[in-house]
């Protein structure tokens, strides 16, 4: 990735438009499956059920069916002519299992749609934008528990209407290291993003943003994934670096130490809890997209709005 060129914009939501809800990864619990629905359909959109976020693989419990019926209804949601947007349940894991699977030659040709989601689903982000070349959006899921109402109005003000969300910041947001950068937005949960090393959808973020968080994760296991991704060059080039939340990564100030200690030699801006991953009130932040990166004032702006 050279992060100079962005990527396709997706059409926004409108009211009645139909959106697809699939599980790529963890089983979705009834109860928050029933939730979601209902929150998906206050907003006046039809809601497009699929198999997936009602099963659960009889040999792996942690996974919503098997590879094969995952990837089924992902490209079968992508291709119906109706589905706007394919929205994922939850995250958990599972989504690079299913990578291969996709026939990404037909997803192409049936036109830009929308995916939204996190965690896992950052290995489907990859994808799309290595396969399909769209900006995505890296947002709170909707049967999870961190679909609150500030996370939920934030990814609702986004599909809707993505021009009064162009700037980005935390409640607690502060510079690491102070400075401003300029680049597409890349990245996402950094645990994925260390196991697709060598994968043919691992992008590298030089000249981006890059955009990581994670979850209950040791302090020496986030130190790990880094140093993975700077051994292996991810780092490269990059122009700043906006940070996300750590819940249930041990001390904050001790993932704040591994912050410095790991990414300031790469001698660019880096902000502290940006606002968005595993907590509550998660903003929504698209990836592929031109950004302004402003360490000091603790924003990320767009240069655009997320969907046409």
């Amino acid at each position: 990735m050279t992060g100079a060129t962005p990527p396709r914009r997706p059409g926004r939501l409108s009211a009645g438009d139909t959106v697809a809800l699939v599980a790529p990864a963890g089983p979705v619990p009834r109860q928050r499956l029933d939730a979601a629905v209902a929150v998906l359909e206050s907003w006046r959109l039809s809601v497009r059920l699929y198999d997936s976020v009602r099963a659960s693989d009889a040999t792996f419990g942690y996974l919503a069916g098997t590879d094969a019926a995952r990837a089924a209804d992902f490209q079968r949601a992508w291709l119906d002519p109706e589905v706007t947007a394919v929205l994922a349940a939850r995250g958990g894991y599972g989504c690079s299992r299913i990578l291969d699977l996709i026939d990404w030659s037909a997803l192409r040709a049936a036109g830009p749609k929308l995916l939204a989601g996190s965690s896992d689903v950052t290995a489907l982000h990859e994808a799309v934008r290595t396969h399909l070349d769209l900006v995505t959006l890296f947002s709170p899921m909707p049967a999870t528990t961190h679909f609150d109402e500030a996370a939920t109005e934030h990814l609702w003000r986004t599909l809707f209407h993505p021009d009064s969300t162009l700037m980005l910041r935390g409640p607690h947001a502060e510079a690491l290291v102070p400075g401003t950068a300029c680049g597409v937005t890349v990245g996402g949960n950094l645990s994925l993003l260390a196991a697709s090393v060598g994968a043919p959808e691992h992008r590298r973020a030089r000249g981006g943003i890059a955009i990581i968080e994670d979850v209950t994760e040791e302090v020496y296991r986030l130190d790990r994934m880094l140093t993975q991704l700077l051994r292996t060059g991810w780092f490269d080039g990059v122009a700043g670096v906006a940070l996300g939340s750590w819940t249930d990564c041990g001390p904050p100030e001790e993932v704040r130490s591994l912050m410095l200690d790991r990414l300031a030699p790469l001698g660019v801006p880096i902000l502290w809890e940006l606002g968005f991953g595993h907590h509550t009130g998660a903003l929504t932040v698209p990836l592929g997209l031109p950004a302004r990166l402003d360490a000091c004032a603790g924003t990320l702006t767009l240069g655009e709005s997320a969907l046409r």
